[in-house]
């Protein structure tokens, strides 16, 4: 009895490193495919935020008050994607900058970029940190693909309403030049 016992337990212990490789084998493949949907997306939307985007921080100098001034600002205009709750504490292009936000954004050129906000009191600066499509759903999850669908609706309807405006400022002069 105690043979089959074992021979139970050792078939047991195998049949879960087995079911544990396949949910690890269509975990990765799961990732990759997101990955890929991540990186369509990104070819996408890149060429909108050129228009929809916002240009960001470089480096700026601050007074007493708070106030910057001598303000330097990215070539590329971005789209920001995610914020994370928990930021890298120091920088790694120069660990002596502590970290006070961090933010995943999308430029124009389509790069992919965890945006690192310093603040010493006196100077404001950042790092733009590149960010493969794998690493961000890693670290921001989902909503950075539901952001990047979210930027091309919005930019779809507003699109919609200029192209709207447009037949109806088209139809008045039509009418008027008829008359």
């Amino acid at each position: 009895m105690d043979e089959i016992v074992e021979q139970g337990f050792d078939r047991l212990q195998t049949l879960i490193s087995e079911t544990k490789q396949k949910q690890d084998d269509a975990s990765r493949e799961f990732c990759s495919r997101n990955a890929a949907l991540l990186s369509r997306m990104i070819d996408a939307v890149a060429p909108i935020a050129q228009e929809i985007g916002s240009e960001f921080l470089l480096k700026a100098k601050q007074d007493t008050k708070g106030e910057l001034y001598d303000q330097k600002y990215y070539e590329e205009k971005m789209i920001i994607l995610g914020k994370t709750d928990a930021p890298l504490e120091y920088r790694p292009d120069d660990p002596k900058k502590k970290v006070t936000q961090q933010f995943s954004v999308l430029s124009e050129k389509g790069a992919l970029y965890e945006l690192m906000f310093s603040n010493d009191g006196f100077v404001v600066d950042t790092y733009a940190s590149p960010l493969t499509p794998e690493d961000a759903l890693e670290f921001y999850g989902y909503d950075i693909i539901y952001m990047l669908y979210s930027a091309m609706r919005d930019y779809y309807l507003a699109e919609e309403e200029v192209l709207a405006a447009l037949d109806l400022a088209l139809g008045y002069i039509q009418k008027k030049t008829r008359n």
